[in-house]
């Protein structure tokens, strides 16, 4: 059949932005391919009252699995639930969020179906009914496109990559109870921590301010998050993989092609140098500023804005005039 289906994801009892990406995307693949898209939510009881809001994305059908095993992300009992919603409906493709979820998810599935994964993909496309898949390769230094011979597709999209389109369409919303056993499972999730300090997610933020080795030493990173609360309260702190890899930020900041892929209204990078890593992470935000002392620092080949000077005094003095906007509002 030409239908698409996409498994969705909730955090904290929401739908995910990427989730709605991904349903956005799947139903212009399924209109090329002549179907709709269909969507599958896993949750607790009570989760499809937050699912009608995918067929504002594209989402024809939103399939609910309600249960009280499945209130958290369970590895065995999801992929389990979603292969036989995939058998069930005999989908052309299949498409999930390349998130920290869908990135163990997905593996499980394409073992359960027997059929190629393509991971992380950043196009997606029908070329004379075939699903075209394009992804990253040599550490995004380069672009593979792939034609998989398999029924269903099956493929990851990354998220901060494809536009969330909203329309005034409405999804049909039904639920079921699907047959699962605690009992059997060699896996569970037993706890989830939370990050602490209530700071938003790089991956969600409008405004990321983001560091790198120039800053020399962790104890400045001050200067980062002075900057960033003069933003307001939507803006978050980002950072390279070195100055994660050094232990100075968390891996939870690391914007990159092995962190997180960012799409904010404005991407502040200050002390980076423009590695392709780093620059297939945030290449499409909408507006990037650099602040690098280096003037031939690749980043500033990305750049809008560029400011060639010493981020030590540069970003203070940024800070102040930024306040003293915000002041005057």
């Amino acid at each position: 059949m030409p239908n698409v289906l996409v498994i969705a994801e909730t955090r904290d009892g929401k739908v995910t932005g990427a989730s709605r990406e991904v349903t956005s995307l799947a139903a212009g693949v399924a209109k090329s391919l002549g179907g709709h898209a269909e969507a599958l939510l896993l949750g607790d009881v009570g989760a499809s009252s937050e699912a009608g809001g995918l067929g504002r994305f594209g989402a024809a059908t939103i399939a609910v699995a309600e249960h009280e095993a499945l209130a958290s992300y369970q590895p065995e009992a999801y992929a389990q639930v979603v292969v036989s919603h995939v058998r069930a409906g005999d989908y052309s493709a299949v498409l999930l969020p390349a998130t920290t979820l869908g990135k163990d998810l997905a593996p499980r599935v394409a073992a359960l179906l027997d059929v190629p994964l393509a991971t992380d993909a950043t196009g997606l496309e029908v070329d004379g009914g075939t699903v075209v898949v394009e992804r990253p390769v040599y550490a995004g230094k380069a672009f593979a496109r792939l034609e998989i011979e398999a029924t269903p597709v099956l493929v990851s999209i990354r998220p901060n990559v494809f536009s969330a389109t909203e329309t005034d369409a409405e999804g049909a919303v039904s639920t079921f109870t699907p047959d699962v056993d605690p009992s059997t499972w060699k896996v569970k999730v037993l706890e989830r921590l939370q990050a602490t300090g209530g700071t938003t997610d790089v991956a969600e933020a409008s405004i990321i301010v983001s560091g790198g080795r120039g800053m020399k030493d962790p104890s400045n990173w001050n200067l980062l998050e002075g900057l960033r609360d003069a933003m307001g309260s939507g803006a978050a702190l980002g950072a390279s993989r070195a100055v994660v890899d050094a232990g100075w930020r968390p891996h939870s900041d690391q914007v990159g092609q092995t962190g997180k892929t960012v799409a904010p209204t404005l991407y502040i990078a200050i002390g980076i140098s423009g590695a392709i890593q780093h620059l297939a992470g945030m290449r499409t935000s909408k507006t990037i500023v650099a602040i690098n002392k280096d003037p031939s620092a690749p980043i500033f080949n990305v750049a809008d804005y560029g400011i060639v000077g010493d981020l030590f005094e540069v970003v203070p003095r940024l800070t102040e005039e930024i306040s003293a906007l915000k002041a005057g509002d």
